[in-house]
């Protein structure tokens, strides 16, 4: 927030401190001046005039989003399903990337997050709606239309990146292949990329990218469930499925990320480690029954709880 002309503030925090030095690098490294320092106060701003100018901010920017989302749902309301599906689909990655852009930075829980999600949800709806109409006429993006494409995202892959490329050689694309770019207006015309920003096949919402993988190709085997709930505390990092595993396979995945330099050699490595994962819960599962988890992979968070 600024304060007055060149001054500006954010909560004392080490991410706080960290995006001021990067900040300070750039504008350095650009021929200028900068300073970054702590203060228990700014002129005249008290602690509470602060936090209260950050949250009138933010109240403004999560009313215009609430707008224009419900602008959108109004407008899709009645209309046909597979009609609107892919233009539902990029308006709704557009609103979850400016939702995540506000709340990035909304420090102090303004109000109005919770009608910009409501409104969010419903063209969300709408959109996993039409994707199944689409399907079921047979002109789906089903796991046939991928066979032994090239699909690409961003290098040292991590969690996220590691199940999505398992899951997609196992159940989507049998003969896939992997490569890496930095962004995705480098990857290759007829390539297929994943868990990049501004591509389909990546978060959406609060669900990460091997979570929506799940979603849109109808895999819902209990195995993946419990898997989806380890990717997703690892890679949200909210806590919301309290998966067990999550700090083991977390833990492994450091590792392998730091004794593999190659890429794709990490991504192989991945690979194997969650198809042992998935054969592991397939066979206590077919010995001992379905686990129940707490919740399912597609399953979302309600609308008023706040990402920590």
């Amino acid at each position: 927030m600024a304060v007055k002309q060149a001054v500006y503030v954010l909560p004392d925090s080490a991410n706080a401190r960290e995006d001021f030095e990067w900040l300070r690098t750039e504008v350095e490294g650009a021929g200028g001046e900068a300073t970054v320092f702590s203060a228990d106060m700014v002129d005249t701003w008290s602690n509470d005039a602060l936090v209260e100018e950050f949250r009138r901010s933010r109240e403004e920017a999560y009313a215009a989003l609430a707008v224009d989302a419900e602008k959108v749902a109004r407008r899709f309301a009645g209309a046909r399903r597979k009609a609107v599906a892919s233009p539902t689909r990029r308006l709704l990655q557009q609103f979850q990337e400016r939702l995540a852009g506000i709340e990035r930075i909304d420090f102090f829980g303004s109000a109005g997050r919770d009608r910009v999600v409501a409104s969010i949800r419903q063209i969300e709806d709408r959109a996993n709606a039409g994707a199944r109409e689409h399907r079921s006429t047979g002109n789906s993006d089903g796991p046939t239309s991928f066979n032994g494409s090239l699909w690409v995202t961003r290098p040292r892959p991590g969690v996220d990146r590691m199940s999505s490329a398992w899951l997609i050689r196992r159940f989507i694309d049998p003969n896939a292949r992997f490569d890496f770019v930095a962004h995705r207006e480098q990857a290759p015309k007829d390539s297929v990329p994943f868990d990049m920003f501004g591509v389909d096949f990546t978060h959406h919402g609060d669900s990460c990218t091997f979570e929506f993988l799940c979603e849109r190709f109808n895999l819902a085997e209990p195995a993946l469930g419990r898997i989806a709930a380890i990717v997703h505390d690892l890679d949200l990092k909210d806590g919301r499925f309290g998966a067990a595993e999550g700090p083991a396979i977390g833990a492994v995945i450091d590792g392998l990320r730091l004794a593999q330099p190659d890429d794709a050699e990490l991504l192989s490595e991945g690979i194997t480690l969650f198809e042992a994962l998935y054969r592991a819960f397939e066979q206590a599962m077919r010995t001992s029954g379905p686990r129940r988890v707490a919740r399912t992979a597609t399953r979302k968070r309600s609308a008023n709880r706040k990402r920590g």
